[in-house]
């Protein structure tokens, strides 16, 4: 009898449990994005075809559930009705520094969108109205995996073809999030992070003014914590079906372009699919070579999203 009382309240703990579990990535809100007059004004004068840009491409501002936690974010769909290949994008920054505003929303979001995919983007747990508090490749994590099951909730978004994007603090969050899934049909880094310890060694104000303000623990135990944020660490861990493109400028003052080369290094003796362009005297955000490095990213992403083209052979071959 005592057994079939456990079995019950065991049974009746997991049914209470299972509505919140099914709850995570549950796409609680999307409306319309409504650009900004003068935003668009002044992008006119500079970039002539905004206006067919931001009528080829729908943009959504999204609130979905992570760890319970109503975190927003952005969806950009094709305008043109279809099924489309998918792409998660991870912004940079902290808090509310790097949130993505009009101008990255429309050079990076909207642009791939352009090409042909149902992106969606995350501003992590605490920023832009959310709940809860970043952690700078903690817990927050979460926000970026709990994109896959809101992608599926898109009518347009073909989930079994699935990208990721990610820049400088973004690049951690990508890599992170290749240690936990094998969604992932190809990765692409623009200056990814991937040395925390190399980062305070250069910049010192990332260990006083981000880590210690935003990372849990971090004034305790600050070694283990730089480790879980040092993905040239456990390179090994990471997905290993998962082409990865890194792109770096060789001028880049807030991210060493050593973490790129590192991280290729890395790889290389994993033997794991990877490509690497260094910009020469590029800075962070490539700007001097934002065409270039679109037409890099877009070739990437058709190649191994949108076609699922194999990986040549990483053995020794050839004459």
């Amino acid at each position: 009898m005592r057994i079939l009382v456990l079995f019950i309240l065991l049974c009746l703990r997991l049914a209470a449990a299972a509505p919140l579990a099914a709850q995570e990535g549950r796409l609680l809100e999307r409306t319309p994005f409504e650009w900004p007059t003068a935003f668009v004004d002044e992008m006119r004068t500079s970039m002539p075809e905004v206006d067919s840009l931001l009528a080829a491409v729908k943009v959504y501002r999204i609130t979905y559930l992570s760890d319970g936690l109503k975190v927003k974010g952005f969806l950009a769909e094709p305008t043109k009705p279809g099924r489309y290949p998918s792409i998660i994008y991870n912004r940079g920054g902290n808090r509310e520094f790097g949130k993505i505003n009009a101008g990255q929303l429309l050079f990076h979001v909207v642009n791939m969108a352009r090409w042909g995919y149902v992106v969606v983007a995350s501003q992590y747990r605490g920023n832009d109205g959310g709940e809860g508090h970043e952690e700078f490749g903690g817990a927050d994590v979460n926000d970026v995996l709990n994109l896959l099951p809101v992608l599926e909730q898109i009518p347009s978004a073909d989930t079994a073809r699935i990208g990721m994007f990610g820049g400088s603090r973004g690049g951690l969050m990508t890599y992170l999030a290749l240690t936990r899934t094998n969604r992932i049909k190809a990765a692409v880094l623009l200056a990814g992070m991937t040395d925390a310890v190399r980062s305070i060694a250069e910049r010192p104000e990332m260990g006083t003014k981000v880590y210690a303000e935003v990372i849990p623990g971090y004034g305790t135990n600050p070694d283990s914590v730089l480790a879980t944020r040092s993905p040239v660490q456990w390179a090994d861990r990471l997905c290993a079906t998962t082409p990865i493109l890194l792109l770096h400028g060789t001028a880049d003052w807030r991210v060493s372009p050593r973490d790129a080369m590192d991280m290729a290094e890395r790889l290389y003796e994993l033997k794991r699919p990877f490509r690497m362009v260094l910009f020469e005297g590029g800075d962070h955000g490539l700007s001097e070579f934002r065409s270039e490095a679109n037409l890099v990213t877009r070739d990437f992403l058709d190649r191994y999203v949108r076609d699922g083209s194999p990986w040549p052979s990483l053995e020794p071959h050839g004459r």
